[in-house]
């Protein structure tokens, strides 16, 4: 096992111990909030362009992704109550931590997309399948307010895939040609004091 798995795989159970009273009380508020159920699955590409089941915290009714993949701004009619607040914190990515566990994700990589995006990637931008995806990375400290530079968008989609997408994988090719466990606790760091500055 090496360092970084190794760093994954104990923060990851201390932080499921740590936050299992957030957990708890997550899932009441979702139960309360909104009909259906508390974890949302997505599938994702990851590492070596394999798919997997990304987990979080339901923010939206059911059945809204079938209406797009985007969500645009945070008060988008699908958000649910309690996933405003979830998302604009981002504890909607905590259970995550079971990706981790699961060796799909790390704590620090390229975030992983969905199938219809990836397969708009050119030869050198695929080159972010190599590493294992990750929570948060330096796209995800840039783009902390992604949903609100969507909502001013005229064409949300057409910004995504020209600007926002590409922007996002040049950060994720200089991530992957210079990185090391400082560098993971730097971003970690960023990403922390980014969310709790909102």
């Amino acid at each position: 096992m090496n360092t970084k798995r190794m760093f994954d795989v104990v923060f990851a159970l201390l932080g499921l111990l740590c936050l299992l009273p957030v957990f708890i009380i997550v899932i009441i508020w979702l139960k309360l909030d909104s009909a259906g159920g508390i974890f949302y699955k997505q599938v994702r590409v990851g590492l070596n362009q394999k798919n997997f089941e990304l987990y979080k915290f339901r923010t939206m009714y059911c059945g809204s992704d079938r209406s797009g993949l985007l969500t645009v701004g945070n008060h988008d009619a699908r958000i649910t109550p309690a996933g405003y607040y979830l998302r604009k914190y981002k504890i909607d990515e905590l259970p995550q931590l079971l990706n981790i566990l699961k060796g799909e994700m790390s704590f620090v990589g390229p975030r992983p997309e969905v199938c219809k995006y990836v397969d708009m990637y050119d030869s050198d931008q695929k080159r972010v399948l190599t590493v294992k995806p990750g929570i948060t990375d330096w796209a995800s400290i840039q783009f902390i307010d992604e949903n609100q530079l969507l909502e001013r968008s005229d064409d949300p989609e057409d910004f995504y895939i020209h600007t926002v997408i590409p922007l996002k994988l040049n950060q994720n090719l200089k991530y992957i040609d210079h990185h090391n466990l400082w560098i993971d606790l730097k971003i970690i760091s960023y990403t922390l004091r980014s969310i709790l500055h909102r």
